[in-house]
């Protein structure tokens, strides 16, 4: 008997079926039509791989771990949380986790322990987006979907690689460009997105807002600002267009690197589409300033009116499965659930809905936050779920001295192989996609069902019964009396109708519906134009670069990047152990622009020395063509990456900043 689920790796949230030989694309499943991509196609081995976590496993003072049962990895939790203050509890988790697994998670955080320090490794790739969000639109809203490219003319990716990261999305933007869509990419690397775009602008590093304020200006000077939509749906516009015709044009213009021609093709591309949608992700995200950037790209759409109609609008595009699902229920920090923030009447209904009176007033800590606060020895229990922030946090020595200051650290995991796994005290076997049931969002807020397709493995759970399993075992039974993942899906959606003016109430779709092809919150929510902001207004925000990044100087001249590759998934975990994934690109290399390369002395295939004020590291050069001068790319599946990058963050979304890491470059010889 076949089995229908969804595929568990990037946003886009492919259909899948699955028998006892094979899996294949769900060809009636709307988001891909029975396409699926190499890593998709393979999940079914990633459960297979020789590096899973199999049963609880407890060390003392950095012994070798010993198996013990799961009663007393809980009663060592337990203890633990008792024998200190909910201020010094953090939980940091996982896109990787389905709703429900999110839900309870946060439930036991932040409604019952006490601690609001509930974080999620979706605050270094979605921080800068949900700030955006909120501030122009009043909610965390994403107001396209994937299915709008087919009346788009013309699509605008900026920090985006879809070829690669999103590659069932890209398949969808490559047959739209066979019936006219015409598509820009601009990004400091010709990717193989922008191989296959009408225009690319490779823009430097950090110049993002500045572009985007040329458009502006032009978009200002030329008229071409819809006036009826800006009078009546946006605050601001008056004292933006005061601030916008001050910008230095020509000045901006040259920072970017761009000829005058390159940037009049994409306005005449702009001109002539009626309808456009802009996309983006961890290129403009990660950044010190990555909160302006999407301010500054959704001005676009504001100061036209192409939004909130079939093919018009800003699309945030996630990278892991559930990104979007973690950010409905309360996986951040600074959100309280259901897209509530903390405030007394939001506290008063939400701990009226969970029966508890020990919600904190304030947000608690974000990831990095978290790391800080170890560094003060301000932290003495982290439990970490379902990610490797050892591997994916920035600054990777100033993190792993802060974790070894933490008195006990929980890792719960479906595998052995993580970066984290030697500071951790207790580790506790998932259950990984495959072995586990649920619910999850796509980027373009379908919420879909993950199914289990085999037996779960010995000692294996799914996250949410674990973190079930310590709320009963905390006297909180009747909280936590969830028998499967049904019930829990049940009470959240019960819960969503508190979302502010219901925006997200899903509360009359069961578990089964879900079954049938998934549902979409927020259909139609903007038609009217009327967004989620007090006065019903979104807001118009002057933003300028204020070139926060770490800069480039004499002793470190180049800018290091980073970025996924296409058939690798984060650190290589799952996907590293199939042997057709690693076919496309190895693991580890490092692009260097081919004028920098014969400069510094180096050939395709050198090792290079790369330094940064945080440590060096020794790549294998990829000479090429098609990467910006004094720029490099590390793909992150090489798990040495944060040893480099810089730990600056946005001051308002707390995330940081990958993409811009001043470098010096030169042969190695060692």
């Amino acid at each position: 008997m076949k089995i229908k689920s969804v595929c568990g790796y990037c946003g886009v949230g492919c259909g899948i079926e699955y028998d006892t030989r094979r899996l294949v694309g769900d060809i009636d499943y709307p988001v891909n039509e029975g396409l699926v991509c190499s890593k998709g196609a393979s999940e079914l081995h990633t459960i297979e791989t020789p590096t899973r976590l199999l049963r609880p496993k407890l060390r003392k003072a950095y012994e070798d771990f010993t198996d013990i049962s799961w009663e007393m990895a809980i009663e060592t939790i337990v203890h633990n949380i008792r024998s200190t203050s909910p201020e010094r509890i953090g939980f940091y988790l996982s896109g990787q986790m389905l709703t429900e697994d999110y839900y309870v998670a946060n439930k036991l955080g932040k409604g019952f322990l006490g601690t609001n320090n509930v974080d999620t490794n979706s605050r270094t790739c979605m921080a800068s987006a949900v700030v955006a969000h909120k501030k122009v639109f009043g909610a965390d809203y994403v107001p396209v979907r994937m299915e709008e490219i087919e009346h788009c003319n013309l699509l605008i990716m900026i920090g985006a690689n879809p070829a690669e990261a999103h590659v069932v999305f890209n398949n969808k933007i490559k047959k739209a460009k066979k019936e006219g869509l015409k598509t820009v990419v601009i990004d400091p690397r010709r990717t193989e997105t922008a191989e296959q775009a009408d225009l690319h602008l490779p823009i430097r590093v950090g110049t993002d807002i500045d572009f985007l304020s040329l458009v502006a200006r032009r978009i200002v000077d030329d008229g071409k600002t819809d006036n009826a939509f800006l009078d009546a749906h946006v605050n601001g516009f008056d004292a933006y267009l005061k601030k916008i015709k001050k910008i230095p044009t020509k000045k901006l213009l040259k920072r970017c690197g761009l000829e005058e021609e390159a940037f009049e093709a994409f306005m005449e591309l702009f001109y002539e589409s009626e309808n456009v949608i802009s996309a983006w992700t961890m290129g403009l995200n990660q950044s010190a300033q990555g909160v302006d950037k999407n301010l500054a790209l959704i001005n676009l759409h504001l100061l036209t009116g192409k939004i909130n109609r079939p093919g018009n609008g800003p699309f945030s595009l996630t990278g892991q499965p559930n990104a979007m699902g973690g950010r409905e229920v309360g996986g951040l920090a600074t959100t309280l659930a259901v897209h509530l923030d903390f405030n007394e009447e939001s506290i008063a209904k939400v701990s009226e809905f969970w029966g508890t009176q020990n919600i904190a007033p304030a947000p608690g800590l974000t990831a990095f936050e978290m790391i800080e606060a170890a560094e003060r020895r301000e932290l003495d229990v982290l439990i970490i779920c379902h990610t490797d922030p050892v591997y994916h946090l920035p600054n990777r020595k100033r993190v792993e001295a802060a974790l070894k200051k933490v008195p006990f650290i929980v890792e719960i995991n479906a595998y052995d192989d993580s970066e984290t796994k030697p500071f951790a005290h207790l580790r506790l076997p998932a259950a990984p996609w495959g072995e586990k049931e649920g619910t999850q969002t796509n980027m373009d807020r379908s919420i879909t069902r993950q199914e289990r397709l085999t037996r779960r493995s010995i000692d294996c759970k799914p996250d949410w019964e674990i973190f079930t399993m310590i709320g009963r075992a905390m006297g909180f039974v009747r909280a936590f009396d969830y028998q499967n993942a049904e019930a829990i899906w049940d009470e959240y959606r019960r819960m969503t109708a508190l979302s502010p003016k219901g925006h997200m109430d899903i509360s009359g779709v069961d578990a089964a519906s879900l079954k049938n092809g998934g549902y979409v919150w927020g259909e139609g929510l903007f038609d009217d134009n009327e967004f989620l902001t007090p006065d019903g207004k979104a807001n118009l925000i002057f933003v300028q670069n204020e070139r926060r990044s770490e800069n480039t100087s004499l002793e470190f001249p180049y800018l290091l990047t980073t970025g996924r590759t296409r058939d690798q998934w984060h650190s290589g975990t799952k996907t590293a152990f199939v042997e057709r994934l690693l076919k496309h690109k190895p693991l580890s290399y490092i692009e260097i622009n081919s004028e920098d390369a014969q400069s510094a002395g180096i050939a395709d295939g050198d090792k290079v020395k790369v330094t940064t004020a945080r440590g060096a590291l020794v790549f294998e050069a990829k000479v090429t063509e098609n990467i910006r001068e004094k720029t490099l790319f590390v793909p992150v599946t090489d798990r040495r990456i944060n040893y480099l990058t810089n730990d600056l963050l946005d001051p308002e979304s707390k995330e940081p900043d990958y993409n811009h890491n001043a470098a010096k470059l030169e042969k190695w010889s060692g």
